[in-house]
C-alpha cells in the first residue's frame, strides 16, 4: 500500500451509474480525468457522495479498484466502503478494499461506536482494527450518516499516536474545534482537511492540509486556487472565499443529483441517477440554480486566470 497523502484538495467522488442503475465505468473514467484536470490533489473514493451505503461490497472494492488503477499513480488515491455494523463485517470491508492498493482506509467515525457509546469503546474498537490489520494505513471521515460523531482533540491525539492515521476529513464546521483537532496532532503524520467551505480559509491558516468537500464535486479548480494561492495572495483569496462560502449552499439543495447535473454541463456524460435520491425530484427551478452557480464558476475562473485550463 502506497501512503501518499499530499497536501491540497481532495474532492469526495461521485458515483456514475447508468440507467438502469448500475456502475457506468466508462462515464467514472471520464470524471477521474475531469479531476485531474483541475489539478486536485488527491482523490476520496468509496464515500458517502459515492453512495457507499447503497453499494454492496463487491461493489464498493470494484469501485476502490478501478479508481486506484485508472489514477495510475498520478495522485494519491484513499477510499472507505467502511459501512457494515459488527467489527466482523467491518475488518473484511477493510482487507478487502484495502487490497486494491489505496493510500489508505477511510475509517467512519460513527461506525466504531454507538451515539450513547464513549470515547473508550471508540478506542478498544480502533485497537483491535489495528490488530486485524497491521499492514494498512487509515484516515478518518466525520461522516454525517446514519449519526455525525466528531472526533474529540484528545481521540485525535492517541490516532496520531499511533502511527497508522493520515488522513481526516473534519465536518465539525467550528474553527474553534478545528483549531484544537490541529494542535492536537501538530508534528504527527495525521493532517485534517476541512469539509466545509465557509471555514476553509480560516483553516487553511491555521494549519489544516486542505479541504475534502462536497463542493470539489461543482468547482475543484477553484478550491486548488484557494488552498495553492491564499499565503501570495490574500485579497483574492480572501474574495474567493466569500464565494465558496455562499456557493456551498448547493450542497443543502438535492445533492448529489444536482452535483451530477452540473458535471453533465461540464461535458461528462453521466446521468443524474442516483441509489440515494429520486432524480425525478430535481426540478427546473433546481436546474437552473445550477446552471448559474457554474456560469458564476466560470467567472471566477477568469478572474483567477484559470481560463486556459477550464473551458
Amino acid at each position: 500500500m502506497n501512503s501518499w497523502i499530499a497536501d491540497g484538495v481532495w474532492p469526495t467522488m461521485l458515483t456514475p451509474f447508468t440507467e438502469d442503475n448500475k456502475i457506468d465505468y466508462p462515464a467514472l473514467e471520464q470524471l477521474i480525468e475531469w479531476y485531474i484536470a483541475r489539478g486536485v490533489d488527491g482523490l476520496f473514493a468509496v464515500c458517502q457522495s459515492s453512495e457507499m451505503f447503497f453499494l454492496s461490497l463487491e461493489e464498493r472494492v470494484q469501485l476502490a479498484r478501478f479508481v486506484n488503477e485508472r489514477v495510475a499513480g498520478r495522485i494519491p488515491v484513499i477510499a472507505s466502503g467502511h459501512v457494515s455494523d459488527n467489527m466482523e463485517d467491518q475488518i473484511e470491508e477493510i482487507r478487502q478494499i484495502a487490497d486494491t492498493g489505496i493510500a489508505a482506509f477511510v475509517l467512519v467515525t460513527n461506525r466504531l461506536a454507538a451515539a450513547s457509546e464513549p470515547d473508550e469503546v471508540w478506542k478498544a474498537n480502533a485497537v483491535r482494527l489495528l490488530e486485524e490489520v497491521p499492514d494498512v494505513k487509515f484516515g478518518l471521515y466525520e461522516c454525517p450518516h446514519p449519526y455525525k460523531r466528531l472526533v474529540s482533540p484528545e481521540l485525535l491525539k492517541w490516532c496520531a499516536d499511533t502511527g497508522r492515521f493520515l488522513f481526516l476529513k473534519d465536518t465539525c464546521c467550528d474553527i474553534g474545534q478545528i483549531r484544537a483537532k490541529l494542535e492536537a496532532v501538530r508534528g504527527s503524520d495525521l493532517k485534517l482537511y476541512n469539509a466545509n467551505s465557509a471555514t476553509l480559509l480560516a483553516s487553511l491558516q491555521l494549519g489544516a492540509a486542505g479541504f475534502s468537500g462536497v463542493m470539489a464535486n461543482f468547482h475543484p479548480e477553484l478550491y486548488v486556487w484557494l488552498t495553492k494561492h491564499w499565503q501570495e495572495q490574500p485579497e483574492k483569496a480572501e474574495q474567493l472565499q466569500h464565494f465558496l462560502g455562499t456557493a456551498s449552499f448547493a450542497e443543502l439543495q438535492y445533492y448529489p443529483v444536482n452535483a451530477k447535473y452540473y458535471l453533465q454541463l461540464e461535458g461528462i456524460p453521466v446521468t443524474t441517477v442516483c441509489r440515494s435520491k429520486d432524480a425525478a425530484q430535481f426540478t427546473r427551478n433546481r436546474q437552473l440554480e445550477v446552471e448559474q452557480l457554474r456560469k458564476l464558476t466560470k467567472l471566477y475562473a477568469k478572474y483567477l486566470s484559470l481560463q486556459p485550463v477550464i473551458s
